[in-house]
């Protein structure tokens, strides 16, 4: 073949004229030169690749965070400077790599999903739109596991920024990889810019919930010194109330913030209690050994500066110890007291509030969990006195086919208003906060997701609750106030009260259909409070019931009880079920300790009545320090045929001293008698643990016996021989009388010897015996 081909080059060459020849020589040519170009592009594709390449991308090896980016809202002929740090998450080092700004080719975003589609997007698309000529930064060659700085400084009017709205800005980084040889886009970061200039829209008010809440902190206990100092279970609180803490930061950032305060009072007492000394328990928990805590000055600056930060403000305040409203609607409420316990919270509420700040609260509101709420839920909330109801609109959700965010406040008849909080504002922050790149993000959505609201329905007024996580961290609180003061100067909304909240006329079609019990997520109801942890908590509040009716100063224990029993149904055990278990145990092992301070000395051995009555001292010992009464002691006998005792006896014993009660008895036997001594309250229930003791009934003997016969013999011969005498002596003066002789003696002629003294004879040791009572110790 190959002698063929050569043949025919060579007739070809000799014949050039040749019309056949010369067609297939030039489309011989013509492919080769077809071919030729094609490995040439191909190879100079490969070799210089274009300056940028925008279709090409691999944005799993660089990642980019915007750590800041200014202003957050834009202005018209201004400039906006993004800054953060590109990371090389990959294996191969990128090579020529610079920062650009793209801006999306669509305009502003169409709604608030979108917001959150694009948020969450990780590669890039052709949406995210094209590169930002004379803008870019150019930074080092990046190896794996490098991070580099960039700062980025864009003209507003580069940004093709047009009608009002909420447009896409990306941050992307171009390189290249050896194993590619030509550029990509390596990495890419969103955020979002407000764009508000046209202006006209109705603002929307926005009530932001300013949440000042910890978790529970005090003992029932306190130490044994004069003061009675509280004792901690950890001295976690110190910290978050100094300066540069979580609650110090709160209330710094919040005093100049327009939000609506809503404050747990068991955080007030908590730190009251602290502004004096107080102990905190050792290692794992250990009251028996306790160290002085450490937060006292912090104490007293942290509640002057929230006294001036909440004057003249508005302040919600919860039940006291913000008790967990869905588990006592999903587990408690059919626990006798319960629901008591929670009237109780919310009237102690008030009092707390007026006396550590010295303003009159808000607390007519509950605030379930996460703001999720059922049927049950409602009921347990307005039968606890609540007017106004915390809900989320993923749970309350909205009415279908509507197509804006709907106001707040949704009546729910009978009195009952729900405040629904919008659920993607409230759980902006939630994340960590503490990178950079997360909180800048966080911010510009927030804000974005404002604006998109206000341009919902522009010519409509509304109104939008705002209840973020009850505990937000210290960097969460700084993002929040980045967020709410940008918002509240932002032209397209304004702040607005709880109670202006709660008056804003309801969206009529916006949901008020209240989910059903199988509504309520799974998630929360895993993490509730069980029914056995409620019928815990009242067994030990009657337990406490009987105790502090025998109390001189009841307060000083009904109190600190009280307030823990409260702590002890706190949404703050949420997650934490170990936790919340063994702090209600500590309550009743407490509260058993000091009931049985108050008992019955043993009196030990067998006690011997020697005689038909005797007097049996039983004592009665008060450890506490302060005063028992109202007590009666009761004596019972196993066998009421051979004993008898004595009448009950009330007992009033100081604190520190013990007292001894007599009661009288009467053997009618003999033998061993059971007998049992109890204490009892003045409704007649037992207090304490008895005590039991063994009589022996020894008085009724045949010797005794005897020894009674030969006594009264003795008597009654004694009485024969006086009779006797005083006989002789009338016949004699008889005889006298009728002229007797001389001598005077008698007509039996017998001597008169001296006269002895009535009475019974002596016994053998020369006195005489009668029965005596006997004193048994």
């Amino acid at each position: 073949m190959t002698t063929r081909d050569g043949q025919r080059v060579g007739e070809a060459v000799q014949h050039p004229g040749r019309p056949q020849a010369r067609s297939r020589r030039l489309r011989h040519m013509a492919a080769l030169l077809a071919g030729a170009s094609l490995f040439a592009g191909l190879l100079q594709a490969r070799v210089a690749p274009p300056a940028y390449a925008d279709t090409a991308s691999d944005t799993r090896s660089v990642k980019v965070s915007l750590d800041s980016l200014s202003p957050t809202v834009p202005v018209k002929g201004g400039t906006i400077t993004v800054s953060g740090t590109v990371t090389n998450s990959g294996k191969e080092t990128v090579t020529a790599p610079h920062v650009g700004v793209r801006m999306a080719e669509v305009g502003p975003l169409t709604s608030r999903s979108a917001i959150s589609t694009a948020a969450s997007r990780t590669g890039y698309v052709k949406s995210d739109g094209y590169e930002l000529t004379d803008h870019e930064a150019a930074i080092k060659d990046l190896p794996s596991g490098v991070s580099r700085p960039f700062t980025l400084k864009v003209p507003v009017s580069a940004l093709g920024l047009g009608k009002d709205g909420v447009y896409q800005l990306g941050v992307s980084l171009t390189g290249r990889l050896r194993s590619v040889g030509f550029n990509q886009i390596l990495g890419i970061q969103r955020t979002f810019l407000p764009w508000y200039q046209a202006g006209g829209a109705k603002a929307t008010q926005y009530t932001f919930l300013w949440p000042l809440i910890d978790r529970p902190h005090l003992t029932v206990r306190s130490d044994s010194d004069d003061q009675q100092s509280p004792i901690f279970l950890d001295d976690d609180l110190a910290e978050a109330l100094a300066p540069g803490g979580r609650l110090r930061q709160m209330v710094e950032l919040g005093r100049d913030l327009p939000v609506t305060w809503v404050i747990d009072p068991d955080l007030l007492a908590t730190v009251d209690a602290m502004t004096k000394p107080y102990r905190v328990a050792g290692e794992g928990g250990d009251l028996g050994h306790t160290t002085t805590g450490t937060g006292t000055e912090d104490a007293k600056q942290w509640l002057l500066e929230l006294k001036a930060a909440v004057a003249d403000r508005e302040v919600v305040a919860l039940p006291f110890a913000d008790p967990d409203i869905a588990s006592i609607a999903h587990h408690g409420r059919n626990v006798s007291g319960t629901l008591g316990d929670l009237k109780n919270a919310t009237d102690l509420s008030t009092k707390t509030v007026e006396t550590v700040l010295d303003i009159t609260p808000d607390t007519d509101v509950s605030w379930p969990v996460e703001g999720a709420v059922d049927s049950s839920i409602i009921d347990v909330a307005t039968s606890a006195g609540a007017d106004e109801i915390i809900a989320r609109s993923d749970s309350l959700g909205e009415s279908a086919g509507l197509s804006y965010t709907p106001t707040a406040a949704r009546p729910l008849g009978g009195g009952t208003t729900a405040l629904v909080a919008d659920s993607v504002l409230s759980k902006a922050f939630q994340g960590d906060m503490l990178n950079a790149g997360n909180e800048t993000l966080a911010v510009q959505k927030y804000i974005a997701q404002t604006l998109m609201i206000t341009m919902q329905a522009p010519e409509k007024k509304r109104s939008i609750l705002v209840a973020p996580q009850r505990m937000p961290t210290a960097s969460q609180a700084r993002a929040m106030a980045d967020a709410i003061t940008a918002v509240t100067q932002s032209g397209w909304a304004d702040s607005a009260t709880f109670a202006a909240a709660t008056k804003a006329t309801p969206d009529p079609a916006a949901s008020r259909t209240v989910p059903s019990g199988s509504a309520y997520p799974a998630a929360l109801r895993k993490q509730e409070l069980a029914t056995s942890a409620f019928q815990t908590i009242q067994s030990t509040q009657t337990r406490l019931n009987g105790f502090v009716v025998i109390l001189s100063v009841q307060g000083r224990v009904s109190v600190p009880f009280g307030t823990a029993l409260l702590r002890s149904m706190s949404t703050q055990w949420r997650g934490d079920s170990g936790g919340a278990e063994d702090f209600r145990d500590a309550i009743g092992t407490y509260l058993t300790e000091l009931t049985g301070l108050v008992h019955i000395l043993d009196k030990g051995g067998t006690l011997t009545l020697s005689g038909r009555s005797a007097t049996i001292p039983v004592t009665v010992k008060n450890e506490l320090g302060q005063a028992v009464t109202g007590l009666e002691l009761r004596l019972t006998s196993g066998q009421d045929n051979s004993l008898d005792i004595g009448d009950p006896q009330p007992v009033t014993v100081d604190g520190g001293h013990t007292r001894s009660l007599k009661f009288d008895a009467s053997a009618k036997r003999n033998g061993l008698t059971t007998v049992t001594a109890q204490l009892y309250t003045k409704d007649g229930a037992r207090y304490g643990d008895s005590m039991t003791f063994q009589v022996n009934v020894t008085s009724i003997t045949s010797t005794v016996m005897l020894v009674i016969a030969g006594g009264l013999l003795l008597l009654v011969l004694a009485g024969v021989r006086m009779y006797s005498q005083r006989k002789r002596r009338a016949a004699a003066g008889t005889a006298e009388g009728a002229g007797s002789d001389a001598d005077g003696d008698t007509g039996e002629g017998g001597d008169a010897g001296p006269e002895e003294p009535a009475g019974p004879a002596p016994d053998a040791s020369g006195s005489a015996r009668t029965s005596n009572p006997a004193h048994i110790q």
